[in-house]
C-alpha cells in the first residue's frame, strides 16, 4: 500500500489531488491501493457529487470567504475544518467483497474501529435513519457508511466508483465550529447526533499520533 503523510491543502487542490490520484490509478491499471490523509488550509464546505448547493447558506459563505467546493464522491455538504481528512483509493478486487457497496464500507471502516480501539474509544456502525431532505449538513444524517461512538456520529464516508476502483472519502471529527456551522447549514437539531474525538477524550489532543496509527493499520490489513 501507498501512504501520502499528512499535508494541507486548499480544498479545491485537495478534491484535485485525490481524482488526478484515482485517475492515475486507473491509468496504470494498477493494484496498490493508495492512502492520503490531509487538512484543509482553511475552513471550506464541500458538497456531494450529485447534491445541490440548497440549504446552504450562501451569503455567509461568500462574506466569512468560505470557500465550497465538489467533492467526487456522494453524501451531503460538509464544513470541513477542525478534521483528519482521509482517501483512500482501492481496486475492488483487492477488497473480500469489493462489488458490494455496504461491504466494501465495512472492510475499510473496520480498520478504523481498529485505529480507535487503540486509543480506547469503541466506534460502531450507526442505525441507520430515514433521511430527511431538510437535513443538507453531513454530519446529522447516519447511513450504513459512517461510524459512531455511543450512537454519535464520529466519521462520515462516501464513496465513488469508477472502472472497478473505489475512492472512499471520509472526514474524523477532532473538533467542530458549533456556531459556524448553525450559520451554514440552516438545519434543527443539528448536532444531536454528532461527537468529536474532543468530546469523547479530551485529554487526546495529538492528530498525528492518530493519523500514525491509523496509517500503521492501514498498512497491516492492506
Amino acid at each position: 500500500m501507498k501512504y501520502i503523510p499528512y499535508q494541507i491543502n486548499s480544498g479545491q487542490e485537495n478534491m484535485q489531488i485525490d481524482e488526478n490520484l484515482l485517475n492515475l490509478a486507473i491509468e496504470e491499471n494498477s493494484q496498490e491501493s493508495i492512502l492520503r490523509m490531509y487538512g484543509w488550509s482553511s475552513p471550506t464546505v464541500s458538497i456531494g457529487k450529485n447534491q445541490t448547493l440548497d440549504g446552504i447558506n450562501l451569503d455567509f459563505c461568500k462574506k466569512n470567504k468560505i470557500p465550497i467546493v465538489k467533492r467526487p464522491t456522494g453524501g451531503r455538504a460538509l464544513l470541513h475544518d477542525k478534521e483528519l481528512t482521509y482517501c483512500f483509493i482501492v481496486p475492488c478486487e483487492n477488497l473480500q467483497k469489493g462489488r458490494s457497496v455496504i461491504e466494501s464500507y465495512k472492510e475499510i471502516s473496520g480498520v478504523l474501529i481498529e485505529s480507535f480501539s487503540e486509543i480506547g474509544i469503541k466506534l460502531d456502525y450507526p442505525q441507520a435513519k430515514k433521511i430527511s431532505p431538510a437535513k443538507s449538513y453531513c454530519m446529522s444524517v447516519s447511513t450504513g457508511a459512517d461510524l459512531s461512538y455511543k450512537g454519535q456520529k464520529l466519521i462520515g464516508s462516501a464513496q465513488l466508483r469508477r472502472r472497478d476502483y473505489i475512492l472512499q472519502h471520509g472526514s474524523i471529527l477532532i473538533d467542530i465550529d458549533r456556531e459556524m456551522i448553525k450559520k451554514i447549514f440552516d438545519t434543527q437539531n443539528i448536532f444531536e447526533n454528532v461527537t468529536t474525538l474532543k468530546d469523547i477524550k479530551a485529554n487526546f489532543s495529538d492528530m498525528f499520533v492518530l493519523e500514525k496509527i491509523i496509517a500503521k493499520n492501514f498498512k497491516k490489513y492492506f
